[in-house]
């Protein structure tokens, strides 16, 4: 693990606060009455489907697009009237945006040059930024002389080098290959913590925001439907389309009854005991799903190797398809004939006729 030169340093204890925040495009909302604070130190990610807000949020921080209505401060100042360049924030963009005539040096070193920056101190934290980065004997290259991830990682350099108050990252990783992007994301995660820059950081990958951010904000039809850690997203989703959107789940068709579910013979604790009884849609994550020596028959329909684990799929009594992930020893065959149980608590239930409505609008 590299560490972080002395010289490069960021101001601690920043926070952010929308407010109320209307943003409108051709009488569309982008951002209906959107309120979130960021913590100081604290990375915070903004999750959603395209077209839910999460970049026009960043936007309106960053100063780049104004807002209708509501407010946003940085320690408690407002700045929604402010310009881009009085609001002391770092950006990294999917593109890598470096200039293909400057050196790798000379792109980190254009913040400062532009704020007048001695060149002895701007060379000093330019290398301190490179070498935070994974980068500091790459100084004198250019631009094509650098993979997508290492150009990355000069805009990452270019954004921190100027100390800023915040640090944005719009969907920094998604033209990187996979396994660069799994590195990447890591890199970010491990900078942001050293240096205690308070982030926010915007993208439509799952994995992404439950591994970099300290919490997440899902977003839907330009507001937050929950915010909350990774763990508490994923275990306790307020909303089906939470229970959908983040991670994997099965929609299982059962009953309410006495205070439980009830799905193909199994009675299953609720999550929320106040769901009303009668028919619903219960969300069973694949992995609370199990094969075992007797219990619901069922038929194998497919099965696919994923390294560290097997996803199979498998047609229930009723028709009906379910996954569920297991170790890679055991190898299903199509057709074959499997008995699985059910575990765990169901991460949401919905009543049935609501969930058909919502699966039609969909």
């Amino acid at each position: 693990m590299m560490s972080q030169s002395p010289v490069l340093q960021t101001r601690s204890g920043t926070v952010v606060e929308f407010t109320g925040v209307v943003k409108e495009f051709s009488g569309l909302r982008a951002l209906d009455g959107f309120s979130l604070t960021l913590h100081a130190g604290e990375c915070v990610a903004l999750l959603g489907p395209s077209g839910s807000g999460k970049t026009t949020a960043l936007r309106v921080l960053a100063g780049l697009e104004s807002t209708d209505a509501g407010s946003i401060t940085i320690d408690g100042i407002d700045v929604s009237a402010l310009s881009t360049s009085k609001r002391d924030m770092g950006m990294v963009f999917q593109s890598y945006s470096l200039f293909p005539h400057l050196s790798v040096g000379e792109n980190v070193e254009f913040g400062l040059r532009m704020r007048k920056i001695k060149p002895a101190e701007r060379r000093s934290r330019a290398s301190a930024a490179l070498a935070l980065v994974g980068l500091g004997h790459h100084f004198d290259r250019f631009a094509h002389q650098l993979s997508g991830g290492q150009q990355q990682r000069v805009a990452l350099a270019r954004a921190l080098v100027t100390e800023p108050r915040v640090l944005l990252l719009d969907e920094p990783l998604s033209a990187l290959d996979a396994k660069v992007r799994v590195q990447l994301r890591d890199e970010i995660r491990r900078i942001q913590t050293e240096l205690g820059i308070t982030t926010l950081f915007v993208t439509h990958d799952q994995d992404e925001a439950l591994a970099i951010a300290d919490r997440v904000a899902v977003m839907r039809s330009g507001n937050i439907e929950q915010v909350g850690t990774p763990e508490e997203l994923y275990s306790r989703p307020a909303t089906p389309f939470i229970a959908d959107f983040v991670g994997l789940s099965n929609g299982i068709v059962g009953i309410v009854r006495d205070g439980h579910a009830e799905v193909h013979g199994t009675r299953l604790p609720l999550i929320d005991p106040a769901v009303a009884e009668g028919p619903v849609r219960v969300s069973v994550r694949p992995e609370d799903i199990e094969f075992a020596p007797e219990g619901l028959a069922t038929t194998v329909v497919s099965s696919s190797f994923l390294g560290s684990l097997r996803r199979t799929t498998v047609r229930l009594p009723d028709g009906s398809i379910v996954f569920l992930q297991h170790g890679v020893r055991m190898h299903p065959k199509t057709g074959e004939s499997v008995f699985l149980k059910f575990t765990g608590v169901p991460v949401s239930t919905e009543p049935l006729e609501a969930a058909r409505v919502a699966l039609h609008q969909s």
